[in-house]
């Protein structure tokens, strides 16, 4: 078992600051297992709502919550919405008798219930799969390969692992999405999230995407909101600034986990992603999504000027400003990009990430860093 010590450290905390913490995530995260740690199972004050006859308790939420003490877990809260308007309600008693932490998947009534009945109540969690920071160094290669889901990274071999994930797949479309409350055809939007997996790391058209789908442009955009929501993908927005510049302004496309991105490709094996054309989108989507759990920073964009120059990630993060390329060589160099990417976003540090052993640097301001140091953020956002 991979003990995930700074998400319990970071729930401890927000327990003691908020009455409510919403810990959420795509399923098989590994929401339930961290839950455990701090309510060991069969506690009473543990409630699943996957469970028919605990669902059925909790159709009473004031009833079945309010005589309760100390730390209480509700598991898949989105399935029964009610109960929010019932924890606005047990959180404002004085002396504060109770905490609540409530586990849930995306959906639209989760998102909407947390933000109207707990706002000034609750604080928010996003739970990933695992990252570079809770495995082993050695894991990495297989962290990239397998994505960040602990069944599948945990899986006894690679076969399994990739069975898992496309076992996943059909389930997510199948069941889950109807289930959070997406009324979307499965086959469609099966297709449109293979479809997509061809922009990743790329500028998003969704005009070309629905065209080449023979579906509305209306239809795209909910169905990739669908999969934001859910935490399948993530769309970067684009840094607007009135610099004179001709500025991309649409967003890009990355999914979340790497894993899932290799099995919508259909690569079946390791050797096959180091010939694969996505090769080097894949490697980038996977250290963005690592830079990004270290640095959580308070805003995250990329930067791509009409002319050519670009910049792969701009952060606002610990009071500074902070570029991030991502190059799959041997030995990055300073290019002309990186060069207007500092004069323009005027950057208090810049860092290249690359594949390899050897931390150099290429400015006062820039510095080759191994993928291996994105864990230490002082070395990211050049505090050091």
């Amino acid at each position: 078992m991979i003990e995930r010590v700074s998400y319990l450290r970071r729930i401890r905390a927000g327990l003691k600051r908020s009455p409510v913490v919403a810990l959420l995530g795509p399923r098989q995260c590994g929401k339930t297992t961290l839950a455990r740690q701090l309510l060991p199972e069969g506690s009473p004050n543990y409630f699943d709502l996957e469970d028919p006859a605990v669902a059925s308790a909790m159709e009473q939420p004031m009833t079945a919550l309010q005589p309760l003490r100390g730390l209480v877990v509700i598991d898949e809260a989105q399935r029964q919405p009610g109960v929010f308007p019932v924890l606005r309600v047990l959180a404002d008693r004085a002396g504060s008798p109770a905490t609540f932490l409530v586990l849930g998947s995306a959906s639209p009534e989760l998102s909407r219930q947390a933000s109207e009945s707990l706002a000034g109540r609750v604080e928010i969690i996003d739970l990933r799969g695992f990252d570079a920071g809770e495995i082993p160094p050695g894991d990495v290669e297989k962290l990239w390969w397998r994505g960040g889901f602990p069944r599948s990274f945990l899986a006894r071999s690679d076969g399994d692992g990739l069975q898992w994930r496309r076992d996943f797949v059909r389930t997510f479309l199948e069941r889950d999405l109807a289930g959070l409350g997406f009324g979307m055809p499965p086959a469609a939007l099966g297709r449109f999230w293979t479809m997509i997996s061809h922009y990743h790391g790329q500028i998003w058209n969704g005009s070309e995407v629905a065209a080449s789908l023979g579906i509305a442009p209306n239809t795209a955009r909910s169905y990739l909101d669908a999969l934001e929501q859910t935490y399948m993908v993530r769309r970067l927005q684009p840094w607007h600034a009135n610099l004179g510049k001709r500025l991309v302004k649409s967003p890009k496309i990355y999914f979340r986990d790497s894993g899932l991105f290799h099995t919508l490709q259909g690569i079946g094996a390791p050797a096959d992603l180091l010939t694969h054309p996505k090769l080097g989108a894949s490697w980038e989507g996977f250290a963005l999504e690592e830079v990004l759990q270290a640095v959580q920073p308070e805003q995250a964009y990329f930067y791509a000027v009409h002319s050519g120059a670009e910049l792969d990630l701009f952060l606002l993060a610990k009071g500074r400003r902070v570029g991030v390329e991502f190059k799959r060589e041997d030995a990055p160099r300073l290019t002309h990009s990186m060069q207007v990417a500092l004069a323009d976003l005027k950057l208090d540090h810049l860092s290249v990430i690359y594949p390899g052993s050897r931390r150099y640097r290429l400015d006062d301001k820039v510095e080759v860093l191994p993928l291996r140091y994105v864990t230490e953020v002082e070395r990211l956002v050049g505090s050091d």
